[in-house]
């Protein structure tokens, strides 16, 4: 097999047949930095959560998986973390949903009112739920770059009208159906980050889907408007990076220190935990 690409926390591969493996590693991102820390089984839980995800909207989008097993020649270490998946023509968007106000919406919101250009009604506060979810695409950014908000004419203006109409009616009913199941099981969804691409003619979701890396999961009995939410996601990461404890100023152009064992550990549990309430299986 050939390696084509290392992302952020994705390694991928061509394989002789012309079909992709996407390989999944234990690294974390936060603040457009790849940590030097890993988190221990974190590859095997966004790779497994989004298979379990994938069979949930067979029936709203297609997507890209065409086989769970090991390539001839794969290291056995990768078992449970690579998939071999269809090749894709990516959309050049990132395709973002929300149902609740918190992280970057949040903020730009106070500054305009607005989030990607959609109109939102005074008072919000962080945790607000949004009279309806909405689409608020971002750019893609390379490895170290930073996205940046999108309003939906740029969308048009990027991939052209009925595409951009497409995607966002596919990135809302993902969300739709994801933050429906997740409610049944105590977790509110509260934004979710999709990856969609064109084959023959169609739009296909490709990478992962509603995992603990591309959402915001907040347990639903403890959420209150107005403060920080408690999460099964990399939220957790992000706000010990900005803490006291670590020292660190994302702003300070410095690179983020190593996390300590017991963030490691606790970040482990909270994506274990995110994977068991969602899918009713146990990880052990």
């Amino acid at each position: 097999m050939k390696h084509l690409h290392s992302g952020k926390v994705r390694d991928l591969y061509e394989l002789p047949g012309g079909e992709l493996l996407i390989v999944a590693r234990d690294s974390i991102s936060a603040y457009d930095y790849v940590l030097e820390t890993p988190i221990p089984d974190k590859g095997k839980v966004l790779t497994q959560l989004s298979l379990w995800w994938f069979e949930q909207l067979a029936d709203v989008v297609p997507n890209h998986v065409v086989s769970t097993g090991l390539p001839e020649g794969a290291p056995a270490e990768w078992a449970g973390r690579a998939v071999v998946v269809k090749r894709l023509d990516m959309v050049p968007v990132e395709c973002v949903a929300r149902g609740y106000l918190t992280g970057g919406g949040l903020k730009e919101y106070r500054r305009s009112g607005e989030v990607c250009g959609v109109a939102l009604p005074e008072g919000l506060v962080d945790g607000s739920r949004l009279p309806e979810p909405i689409f608020t695409p971002t750019t893609k950014a390379a490895v170290g770059g930073h996205d940046e908000p999108m309003t939906f004419a740029e969308v048009e203006g990027a991939v052209g009208a009925e595409l951009a109409k497409q995607l966002r009616e596919i990135t809302l009913e993902v969300y739709r159906r994801g933050a429906e199941l997740a409610r049944e099981r105590g977790v509110i969804v509260a934004d979710t980050k999709i990856e969609l691409g064109l084959r023959d003619g169609g739009l296909v979701l490709g990478d992962e889907v509603l995992t603990p890396d591309s959402s915001r999961f907040w347990p639903a009995d403890d959420w209150e408007p107005g403060r920080s939410q408690k999460s099964f996601d990399k939220q957790f990461v992000r706000d010990w990076l900005v803490s006291p404890e670590s020292g660190w100023d994302p702003a300070s152009g410095a690179e983020p220190p190593a996390l300590p064992e017991h963030i490691v550990a606790q970040t482990r549990a909270k994506y274990i935990e995110a994977y068991e309430r969602l899918t009713g299986r146990s990880w052990a």
